[in-house]
């Protein structure tokens, strides 16, 4: 790119994004003096009034449930009034939680079955998220699903069906979806701020017991407070196993190993942020590195996806690695990289980068050869223009944002911008990554008509 172009590339990026930004004259010339830090802050105005009204239940009451319920009951008429969990301990612990006057059970057809509840919170294990979606959406509930949205990539077309066919408001729970930083970013990418999308990485690190999954298993966990039975749903019958219902995401038959518990988020961002139905070639590798407390799943995943061009972006590469043994500190990114810059997107922050251009006369090594003979003034080698824009104080979150989304479109109509179809090419990736592991050999995919191509 010569001067004068990249010049014009630069007037057309803070032309774009100066419309957007309402402190449009904080905003550096990206071509400015090297190692500036700009802090742009970004706002959300309130959705919901506070006379606004709903009653929700919660199906699962495990962390994740408890966290979704917590989040949702802090947005104005929000009402928890009921809860499900196949664990006795859970259920006591939804009472003292939420009030002794809301309706437990282990049954979740007990909770979809009540006329005075409008909205569920699906967040039980993996392999009971359709089943318990579609029953929900079939009793004419509104459904929001924790990621990912099947337990397996044949089960996606079934939820998108129950969806379409009930009319109801179905959002999938990958919070950063609805972030400040997604949104940012997806405006960015659409001004041309890091040029044309040649690549894409996430990586997602652990560090602690917990977070590998090794979750306390109570001290009274029996078949006496535990319905195994409901449990297994459609598995074939075996004894009772602690581990396996308080630590499922370890196995097979309930989770869907790093992929399904994490990956399905940095898809669900990039595809936000990119207007992408998913890639077309999945390919795995990875392994059983630390972890070896009979759990089925690989504690270390590489995932590499090939992005066909589509009418809305190039084609473009994405790789995104798990790695749940780090001895460091546990971290997340999602970095998008084009040919005129990179931003690394979190859901309360945005860091834009954008590269020094030169003509090639400038180029040190190029004048050289050009010009054994001659000294020159050796030109400097710049840092790139880096710009921050950061949520402002008091930002509530992206979980928040989340369920504000929800309940929204609930009561206006809305189609959720994580639904069913979105939710589907999400987890479809995510799953295929999976397959692509245990299976040894790249997979093809059909992100459009959501197929596996043979």
């Amino acid at each position: 790119m010569n001067k004068k172009n990249s010049s014009q590339s630069r007037r057309s990026f803070i032309n774009k994004i100066s419309k957007s930004v309402a402190a449009a004259a904080l905003l550096p010339a990206i071509g400015n003096a090297a190692s500036k830090e700009n802090m742009i802050e970004l706002s959300r105005k309130k959705t919901i009034s506070a006379n606004d009204h709903l009653q929700i239940a919660l199906i699962g009451a495990g962390g994740m449930g408890t966290a979704d319920a917590n989040t949702a009951i802090t947005l104005p008429g929000i009402k928890l009034i009921a809860a499900c969990d196949l664990y006795d301990g859970r259920l006591a612990t939804a009472k003292k939680n939420y009030g002794n006057d809301i309706f437990t059970s282990k049954d979740f057809h007990e909770i979809i079955n009540r006329k005075d509840i409008d909205a569920v919170i699906v967040a039980t294990p993996d392999h009971w998220h359709k089943d318990i979606s579609i029953a929900a959406m079939n009793a004419g509930k509104h459904v929001y699903c924790e990621k990912p949205m099947v337990h397996d990539v044949t089960e996606g077309a079934a939820v998108v069906e129950a969806q379409k066919r009930n009319k109801v408001v179905f959002q999938v729970g990958s919070q950063g979806m609805s972030s400040l930083g997604n949104e940012k970013a997806k405006e960015l990418l659409a001004a041309g701020a890091i040029g044309k999308l040649n690549y894409a990485e996430g990586f997602w690190a652990r560090n602690s017991p917990w977070g590998a999954w090794q979750y306390d298993i109570p001290a009274d966990a029996s078949d006496k407070t535990v319905d195994w039975k409901m449990f297994q749903h459609n598995l074939s019958d075996m004894p009772f196993d602690a581990k396996r219902f308080f630590r499922w995401r370890c196995y097979k038959d309930y989770g869907t190993g790093v992929s399904g518990d994490l990956f399905v988020h940095l898809f669900s961002s990039l595809h936000f942020i990119t207007n992408s139905f998913g890639p077309n070639k999945v390919m795995a590798t990875g392994g059983l590195r630390f972890w070896k407390d009979g759990r089925e799943v690989p504690d270390i995943l590489l995932g590499m996806f090939d992005y066909p061009e589509t009418v809305v972006h190039p084609a473009f590469n994405l790789s995104l690695r798990v790695n749940f043994v780090d001895g460091t500190a546990d971290n997340t990114y999602l970095r998008l990289v084009g040919n005129e810059g990179s931003m690394n997107v979190e859901w309360d922050k945005v860091t834009l980068t954008k590269n020094k251009s030169y003509d090639a006369v400038d180029d040190p090594l190029l004048k050289t050869k050009l010009n054994q003979a001659s000294n020159y003034e050796r030109k400097k080698m710049l840092p790139p223009d880096t710009t921050v824009f950061k949520a402002e104080e008091g930002y509530k979150g992206a979980h928040y944002d989340h369920f504000n989304h929800f309940f929204t479109c609930i009561k206006t109509g809305a189609t959720s911008n994580e639904d069913a179809l979105f939710g589907y090419r999400a987890a479809a990736p995510a799953l295929l990554c999976n397959d692509s592991y245990f299976k040894e050999r790249a997979i093809k995919w059909d992100p459009i008509n959501l197929k596996i191509i043979s």
